[in-house]
């Protein structure tokens, strides 16, 4: 009988591990199918094509290589998202490319972030000055997206459509009240009156600091918004003031009387004025989209076969201690790879494109140092995105030059700490009660279960005060200014890239190619050179193994949350908060 059980018992478990291995290999497939196999076949552009571009969800500033970050999860189908490099490399492309005629904009909700719309908006507007047209089309215009429609030739609207032009505005979230529910209090240590990242846990509202921070940014980037819109559609900035106030602006019917779009149109009468532009009359197939034009050839393009290379660093996400994370900037990792570079004999110059609100000093310090020492031995170039904050402008400051967009958010020169105490929520919500022995006075220094003492928020707060002295520092010799003149502009407080350049924490205004540009200059290349992005792509196999159920839980999360999803990863960030932090002053987010 015992023999029979353990008999039974091993077939079972042997029979559930080949099964294990069987799916798993099935499903490998499936995937490796979906994600590589896609879109091999040679892309065909016909004469006279119109390139669609709808740009309806988020763009990272590189291109995912992550197989799991293309696949929906609940349909189990491949999207390919393109990022912000190759976005605008393949609007050049179509600007060179005689088969393209013009664009299509199909826009409605737009979640990319300002700096890389402004990209995207500017490189449109180069598109057209080969004498190339650009129409837009859309049922429901959001800010964002007539921001970036305005560039248009003729911007058309659905009848019974809507259009909002209402000015910006930021909210942040408190969780004081529902902490001291919870029993949980927030031990915080901070540098700086506008450091005002850790409010959210130890007030109920913004301080006056951080309210004059939040409009003087806002207020910089709207300002910025009204100026290039008044030029593309010939209204007055006063009245484009005046109609956000009013709310004047939100039919089409409103949007055509004031001058903001050009007609009302049903969709199929825009795909027949494009196929009327264009000179296909009648033909099918003539719209070729973003991401399948992306993998077209150019007729007669010659391969670059240069040795010189200008390296292209993307540093995307929080700025987190040790190896590679996926969708974050790793203190190590990010090193080693500027440490390549600067290595590389045939790498003549950097360009660090940094988007980023921060994160940990230590990482920060990490990769600053590397940018150090290679802007010593070749020029290294910032080019900011949506957000170089805190930890992003620390590894941005020791660059040779800085370009940044008029909406990037950066500064936030300011440094904190934050330790839970879940003493009340052990011993009064859950009855659990919490005793120790201990060696020294300070051998359970960093217990989360018990209130810091005097002498241990004293020796933080000390940590905090050396760090801040020698961030300030760090930004001061890069930007050959005074610690003290730092300390005016920093103390924790953010600005626009518009702001940023009147104060002198950047060089220009100006997106990755002029970065790119910039970096040539510098380095003195004469002749052809090739763009190097780094990290360089992995190949598939390598990829999918690396990618881990963390990484897929993620995406699937993201998908079941929608937009609330930043509510799940603000939460998610504040338990990985270790250490002294820079950081930018809470979730920014501006509508």
């Amino acid at each position: 009988m015992k023999n029979s059980f353990w008999k039974y018992t091993l077939a079972t478990v042997v029979g559930s591990i080949i099964t294990f291995v069987v799916v798993f290999g099935i499903m490998l497939g499936v995937i490796s199918a979906l994600v590589s196999g896609v879109g091999e076949s040679e892309v065909v552009v016909q004469d006279n094509s119109v390139l669609k571009m709808t740009l309806s969800s988020e763009i990272p500033d590189k291109t995912s290589d992550n197989p799991f970050d293309n696949l929906d999860f609940m349909s189990f189908s491949t999207t390919k998202a393109l990022g912000l490099n190759d976005i605008l490399k393949t609007i050049e492309k179509a600007k060179k490319d005689d088969r393209i005629k013009g664009i299509f904009l199909e826009l409605s909700g737009l979640p990319a972030g300002m700096a890389s719309l402004e990209e995207i908006r500017n490189k449109l507007i180069d598109f057209k000055s080969d004498g190339k047209f650009i129409i837009c089309y859309s049922s429901m215009y959001t800010q964002k997206a007539y921001y970036l429609a305005s560039v248009a030739d003729k911007i058309y609207m659905t009848p019974m459509g809507g259009i909002e032009w209402k000015g910006l505005a930021s909210q942040v979230m408190f969780y004081k009240g529902a902490l001291e529910k919870l029993g949980v209090e927030a031990q915080i240590f901070r540098h700086g009156q506008f450091k005002s990242a850790v409010e959210p846990f130890m007030s109920d509202k913004m301080s006056e600091a951080s309210k004059l921070q939040s409009i003087t940014l806002i207020q910089s980037i709207w300002d910025d918004m009204c100026a290039k819109v008044a030029v593309e559609k010939n209204i007055e900035i006063a009245d484009l003031n005046m109609y956000a106030d009013s709310m004047w602006i939100y039919s089409p019917e409103t949007a055509l009387e004031y001058g903001f779009i050009d007609e009302i149109k049903y969709y199929d009468e825009v795909l027949a004025e494009l196929e009327e532009k264009s000179g296909t009359k009648d033909k099918d197939d003539f719209i070729i989209g973003l991401s399948n034009y992306s993998k077209a050839g150019l007729k007669k393009e010659k391969k670059n076969s240069s040795t010189n290379k200008v390296a292209v660093i993307f540093a995307e996400g929080d700025i987190v201690d040790g190896n590679k994370v996926e969708g974050k900037i790793a203190g190590d990792w990010m090193a080693k790879i500027i440490r390549e570079a600067r290595e590389d004999e045939d790498v003549k110059a950097v360009v660090l494109r940094v988007n980023s609100p921060g994160g940990s000093g230590l990482a920060s310090e990490i990769i600053w140092r590397e940018v150090k020492l290679t802007n010593e031995i070749k020029p290294v170039v910032v080019s900011m995105g949506n957000l170089a904050a805190s930890g992003g402008y620390y590894i941005s400051c020791p660059a040779k030059y800085i370009f940044a967009q008029p909406n990037t958010i950066t500064g936030s020169i300011g440094v904190f700490g934050m330790i839970p105490n879940l003493e009340k929520l052990m011993n009064d919500k859950l009855g659990i009660t919490i005793d120790g022995v201990k060696t020294n006075n300070f051998s359970d220094y960093g217990s989360i279960m018990r209130a810091f003492t005097p002498e241990e928020g004293a020796f933080i707060q000390k940590q905090i005060e050396d760090f801040y002295d020698v961030f300030i520092g760090r930004v001061a010799d890069g930007r050959d200014i005074t610690k003290a003149q730092v300390d005016s502009i920093g103390q924790g407080r953010v600005w626009s890239g518009i702001n940023a350049l009147e104060i002198g924490l950047v060089d220009e205004i100006g997106g990755l190619d002029d970065a790119v540009k910039k970096a040539v200059a510098l380095a003195s290349i004469e002749e052809n050179y090739r763009i190097w992005e780094y990290p360089e792509k992995e190949d598939f196999m390598q990829k999918i193994m690396s990618s881990t159920s963390v990484s897929i839980s993620e995406n699937l999360i993201k998908e079941s949350l929608g937009e609330n999803y930043k509510f799940y990863k603000l939460l998610e960030d504040v338990k990985q908060l270790k250490g002294v932090q820079a950081r930018m002053p809470y979730a920014i987010e501006i509508y």
